[in-house]
């Protein structure tokens, strides 16, 4: 299969070309297009001449949600053959590819059903005044979307930006770019209008620098790490240009004496050792209190030693991480934390075989102020603290420069709420880990970033109010 840049409706070759691997083997799936600077300046013209015409702003509302429900149907209808290219690109599990096709669609059909519900609203002034607002579209939106969940996360931003009337640019990772291509497909297929849409691939330093810095862009969502967000915020403020930033996390779950063990492991499975813990809002640290903690260390570290590793295609439980730069960070920080202290309960080291395998680890006994305990994995690393008291516990979780999520374990109701209460973070999960959906806000507070995606509130990322006064007085 051929790969190209989607542009503005069109597919054009790339002006130099990327070798795309297999994480879990080391060889090469495919070359994929790296779009140019001449590529993006015809982006950028398309999505100006989108936004200015209106292509999609001027389209009445319900025509607009019929596109989007269409475009959600054409995901569905090639996930299959996208899931299996996205799992040989990113190392996913097979399952979990496809299952991110079908959340991509269903991104398309929930701001499919906002499309013609976006309304203003009458502000009473007295009589002799008629005051209204509109809410408009901002314009052109040009989104960075990461490698660990290209193409959900890709839909997360643009549904929303399509759904409120915006032309948009996306870049794609260049570590696993194919995925993109397929949903790109799925676009044309739906017939979105010509130059609403480019799905450019390049790299970040070339590609997606030029993007965020251009003045004919009008909005920036950026999902990824804390130093590429800050470059980006720092070229952002050259036009003062609006952004969304979800960054990174270092997220806390909390788990009381009186937890049930099989619930919490089970959050544990996903929380931490899903997509080889390359999530963002990842179960990265696990708080025990003390009564509890020994055991919850040998019940996690059971369940890391039991999980099967190998192939996405084979749907093992454990895939490997994006690559060889990123195995090797990961087994650094670990082996930083062992010298440091830490005990390893599993794992602690790359698995010796083909790919980019990190053992799935748990570290016991983590000192709440080492490196570890405060910095991103990003990978399938389980930092365990005891801790004595409920006060120690939320001081630890709100300990670090993050504030994605967070987490309670617990059948006190009370203490549930009192504790989600006083947790830093943009979400909160009580017993059990990753609850929620498309339907619930999501974002992060202090260096975990601003600005909410998902739900209902996202759509007002997209718009800006507009205000318009009338006086009445002859």
């Amino acid at each position: 299969m051929s790969f190209k840049n989607f542009l503005a409706g069109r597919w054009v070759d790339g002006d130099d070309i990327l070798e795309v691997e297999d994480p879990a083997t080391g060889e090469t799936v495919a070359e994929a297009p790296l779009a140019g600077e001449v590529t993006l300046e015809r982006a950028l013209e398309a999505a100006r001449k989108s936004a200015e015409r209106g292509d999609l702003a001027a389209m009445v509302p319900q025509r607009r949600a019929d596109l989007m429900r269409r475009i959600a149907q054409e995901i569905r209808s090639i996930a299959a053959e996208g899931a299996e290219l996205l799992t040989r690109e990113s190392g996913k599990r097979l399952s979990d590819a496809r299952a991110e096709f079908d959340e991509a669609a269903a991104y398309f059909d929930y701001y499919g059903g906002m499309a013609d519900k976006m309304e203003g609203k009458h502000i009473p002034l007295g009589p002799n005044y008629v005051d209204y607002t509109v809410l408009e579209p901002v314009g052109v939106s040009a989104q960075v979307v990461p490698w660990n969940f290209p193409v959900s996360l890709a839909a997360r931003s643009l549904a929303p930006a399509l759904a409120t009337g915006n032309a948009v640019i996306v870049k794609s990772p260049e570590l696993d770019p194919l995925g993109l291509t397929v949903l790109a497909r799925a676009l044309e297929a739906a017939e979105v209008p010509e130059g609403a849409v480019s799905i450019l691939n390049g790299t970040g330093i070339d590609l997606g620098a030029k993007l965020v810095a251009s003045s004919r862009i009008d909005q920036i969502v950026f999902t990824g790490s804390v130093p590429t967000g800050q470059a980006i915020l720092r070229a952002a403020a050259e036009n003062v240009t609006p952004s969304l930033m979800e960054l990174g996390g270092k997220s806390a779950a909390i788990a009381f004496d009186d937890a049930d063990l099989d619930t919490l492991l089970e959050s544990v499975r996903w929380g931490i050792f899903f997509n080889a813990g390359q999530v963002c809002s990842a179960m990265s640290r696990l708080l025990v209190q003390r009564g509890l903690y020994n055991r919850a260390v040998e019940a996690c570290a059971a369940l890391a030693n039991s999980l099967s590793v190998g192939h996405g295609l084979d749907e093992a439980d454990h895939t490997p991480v994006i690559s060889a730069r990123q195995l090797g960070g990961i087994a650094q920080m670990v082996s930083a934390a062992i010298r440091d202290g830490a005990i390893a309960a599993a794992g602690g080291a790359p698995l010796a075989r083909a790919g980019h395998f990190m053992a799935p680890t748990v570290l016991r006994d983590v000192r709440p102020d080492s490196r570890i305990a405060l910095e991103e994995v990003f990978g399938p690393v389980l930092c365990m603290i005891p801790f004595d008291t409920e006060e120690e516990a939320i001081a630890i979780a709100n300990g670090t420069e993050f504030g994605l999520v967070a987490g309670v374990f617990t059948h006190d109701l009370s203490r549930a709420h009192r504790v989600a209460s006083k947790l830093r973070a943009g979400q909160v999960f009580v017993n059990e880990w990753f609850a929620g959906g498309i339907a619930t806000p999501f974002g992060g507070i202090g260096k975990s970033g601003f600005g909410r995606e998902k739900g209902v509130e996202a759509l007002f990322n997209y718009v800006r109010t507009k205000n318009v006064a009338i006086s009445l007085k002859r």
